[in-house]
């Protein structure tokens, strides 16, 4: 089991603030690490901001953005044999377009 905890730093306003991209960069990437999706939720804040969640057969995938900052903050949790979680955090690195980005890997139990 690994529970990966990440920042992604220096994305642009607009696309931390796009809850449609931020749907489509869950399922995207919890399919790239191999993850069943079960379900996605979203919720768009006023002024800004997206609140994201990737409900896996293997767990987790779940994001909160500051647009205003320019940041991500991000978990991917993940219990079974085939998964790769570290796939999903250089995807969302990829597509939410991080000039930073830094994470840590937990083995749980």
């Amino acid at each position: 089991m690994k529970h990966i905890l990440f920042e992604l730093e220096g994305c642009p306003f607009s696309t931390l603030d796009d809850e449609e991209h931020i749907k489509f960069c869950l399922l995207h990437a919890s399919e790239v690490s191999h993850s069943k999706v079960l379900k996605i939720e979203t919720h768009k804040f006023e002024p800004q901001g997206v609140t994201g969640f990737a409900l896996l057969a293997d767990s987790h995938l779940s994001i909160h953005t500051w647009p205003e900052k320019g940041v991500a903050i991000c978990d991917i949790f993940t219990c079974g044999d085939g998964c790769q979680p570290e796939l999903a955090v250089e995807y969302l690195s990829e597509w939410l377009e991080s000039t930073n980005t830094k994470s840590k890997c937990y083995e749980r139990i």
